[in-house]
Formats: C-alpha cells, structure tokens, sequence
C-alpha cells in the first residue's frame, strides 16, 4: 500500500507525540503520581520493604526528575482551647531493660514499647542495628496510617543527664508538662531546650580529623550523601542532643511513608557501625522533619512555649541561673565543710590528727553563716521558678514570649 506525502506526515507527527509524552510520563516527579511511589516501588517488583537487600543507585537513572520532591513544611493549626489531645510515647528497649515506669506515671499516655533484642516481642524492628534510630523508624513505617495526634520519641530510661535539668532530669515530669499545643504547630519539637551540647554550631560534615568527642562528624558528609542524594551537604549540623523528641502527625505525614522506608532499609545496609549510625541520625532528625540543619531554638522560646516555664526573656532566665549557680557553690562549699569535720572526727578517733591537713575548715560561726545563705538562696531560686511557672499558666504569656500572635480567647 503506498501512503500520501501528507499521511506519511501524519503519522510521523502522531509518532512523535506518543514519544514525548512517553518520555515525559517517565519523567514526572514521584508526587504527582496518583499515589506517591518510593525508591521500592521504582526499583520494581524485587523490592519487598525492609526485605530488599539489594543497593540503591539514585545516579544509574541519569535524571534528578526520579527524586521526590521536597517535603512542604506548613505550620500546624492547634485544636481549639480545652480540647484533648492523642499521644503515643514511642520508647526502644531491649529484654533486660525496664520501661514499667510509664504504665505507673503515665497512665494517660499511649505507649509502643519496641524490644529491640526479642523478634517475639509484640514490636520489634526487623533488626537490632542502629540504637533508637531503627526503633523511631520502624514505628513510624508501622503506624503510619493509624498514628496519635503527637507521638514522642524518648529512650527507656526515666532519669538521665540529657533530661532538661529543670525537670530534675526526670522524662516524666517533662511529659507531664509537655505542651501538645507547640508541638502541632511546630510539627517537629526536641524535648530538650539546653544548647549544649549540640548547639549552636556543633557537627560539621566536611571535617577530615576525627574528634574523639564527636568520633561521627567525620562520616557525616558521607552518609548524607546517601540518604539525601540530591541535597547539598550543609557545613554545620546542629540541635539540641540527644535523640528525644516530638512530632506531629501531619508533619510525619508530610513525608512520604515510602521515604522513611528508605531511610530504614539505609540503616540495615550501611556497614558503618552500629554506633555511628546510631549518632549520625542524632543531628539528622531536625532536617527530615523541618527542613533545617541547624535547629536551635531560643532556650526561653522553648521552655516558656513548650513547658510552661515563663521566666520573661533570656535576660530574666540568665538572672535565674546565676541565682541558681550562687545556690550550687555555697551548697558545695557547705558539703565540702561537713566532709573535713567527719575527717577530722575519724583522724581524731584514730589517733592520726595532723591539724595541718585541715587548716582550710572555716570555723563554725562561719559555717552556720553559710548554711544560712544557702537556705536563703534556695528560697530565692524556688520563688523565682514559681513566678515563672504561674507566668506559663497564662497563655498570652507563652504567646509573648515565643514572639507568635495572640488575641483574647486564644489557647496555648
């Protein structure tokens, strides 16, 4: 059959088209997908979750157009004054390790207890690898349908030194407290307000020399060009330590569930060691969930914002704290006191005295004077902290000082 010159055009043009619009449908970004489809999903039918075991390659494609696309991070809007909120504390165990403590103090909280060691536990990751990161993971790749309003991320143990010292250290006292209102509209909030460490400028990804302190930096700028290919390498990496923190669920929702899928299957491949892959995600949450590599936010902003502790500015709160500091050195000067009267006491009961080796104990009057202080500093500290705490009952307070807007009737 012999075709017109302009049928021959036609379907040469016809040709053309379906080409283009082929090669653009390959091309769209993973969003505008009917549903967003993952690195799994791309890599086709041999991918089955966290079972993949095969390497992932973002350049083999040759087109940035395969990255999904940037997270939108959008304020969130609280529910309205008075209501009630869902949470899940989310905690890692292992067998040995004893969680009772939140069913005893928390008995209004809900809880994902995962035993990292037991694979018979109720919740458990597919592997014990990486610390709390493979915990913090896997639940939110196990719930991502079904998650609470606010969901806190925290270890097993109730006191530590990386608790807010406000809180005497004690994980309950800053859930209590916690305030479910900043963490929807923050949509990611650290539990933990001190700067150090972790902040203000602490992990720097590019640096060669290893820090005994700090022994992951060195393999920062590695890792994250693994996990975000496609994203700069920041020259600082900084938020508050140490891997405790709150999430909204329209911020985990923000990114896709196929995301944090990845970032797990990264985590059960990588060959670094189980604890540099656990610090390295340390000063990579602030990122994933807000978009920020430093994440530092004013001390007061957060205690006064997310707790309730108001003091009326940085100023107001350093005042405090050298009230508090004042406090501290005359209760060690005061205890150092009454350890040289008990050797003293114990050298005289032994007949080995040697009044040289005592010659810094103050005389009495003078330690009566500074147990006096002491009481009236530790009146003065708890007064102080008082005042704050009624200032953060009212919420145009807390509003003031986060510097956000409020009008009359508005809650916290």
């Amino acid at each position: 059959m012999i075709l017109s010159r302009r049928a021959v055009l036609f379907l040469g043009f016809s040709f053309s088209c379906i080409l283009f619009f082929t090669a653009r449908q390959l091309s769209r970004p993973w969003s505008n997908y009917p549903q967003a489809i993952g690195l799994g999903e791309y890599y086709g039918a041999d991918y089955s979750g966290h079972n993949y075991t095969g390497a992932f390659n973002f350049t083999s494609h040759g087109s940035k157009s395969l990255y999904a696309p940037q997270p939108n991070f959008t304020p969130g809007i609280p529910k309205p004054p008075g209501s009630s909120y869902t949470k899940t504390l989310v905690v890692p165990r292992t067998k040995k390790e004893d969680t009772s403590w939140i069913a005893k103090e928390l008995p209004d909280w809900g809880t994902a207890i995962y035993v990292a060691d037991d694979p018979k536990a109720p919740l458990h990751p597919p592997k014990n690898k990486g610390h709390e990161v493979m915990i913090y993971l896997s639940f939110i790749i196990d719930f991502y349908d079904a998650l609470p309003d606010v969901a806190v991320f925290m270890h097993w143990h109730q006191n530590a030194w990386h608790n807010e010292e406000l809180f005497g250290g004690d994980a309950v006292e800053i859930l209590r407290r916690l305030s479910m209102e900043r963490v929807i509209r923050e949509g990611y909030m650290n539990t933990r307000c001190g700067f150090g460490p972790g902040c203000p400028a602490w992990m720097h990804p590019g640096e060669m020399e290893e820090d005994e302190f700090k022994q992951e930096e060195v393999m920062l700028a590695r890792a994250w060009g693994e996990l975000f290919p496609d994203q700069p390498v920041p020259s600082v990496l900084s938020q508050p330590c140490c891997a405790q923190f709150a999430l909204s669920r329209d911020r985990i929702r923000t990114i896709p569930h196929a995301r944090f899928i990845f970032y797990r299957d990264w985590l059960l491949q990588t060959d670094l060691s189980d604890y540099i892959a656990g610090r390295i995600w340390e000063y990579l949450w602030q990122y994933v969930f807000t978009g920020q590599p430093v994440l530092c936010v004013e001390e007061t902003v957060c205690l006064c914002d997310g707790y309730g502790f108001c003091f009326g500015g940085p100023e107001e709160y350093q005042k405090w704290q050298d009230l508090d500091a004042e406090r501290k050195d005359l209760q060690q000067q005061l205890d150092d006191w009454v350890w040289m009267v008990q050797e003293w006491n114990s050298a005289e009961a032994e007949g080995e005295l040697d009044e040289t080796m005592f010659s810094n104990i103050p005389p009495l009057g003078q330690q009566s004077d500074i147990e006096k202080e002491v009481i009236a500093k530790e009146i003065q500290v708890a007064d102080t902290l008082q005042a704050a705490i009624e200032r953060g009952k009212n919420p145009k307070y807390r509003a003031l000082e986060a510097g956000r807007p409020w009008k009359e009737g508005d809650g916290f």
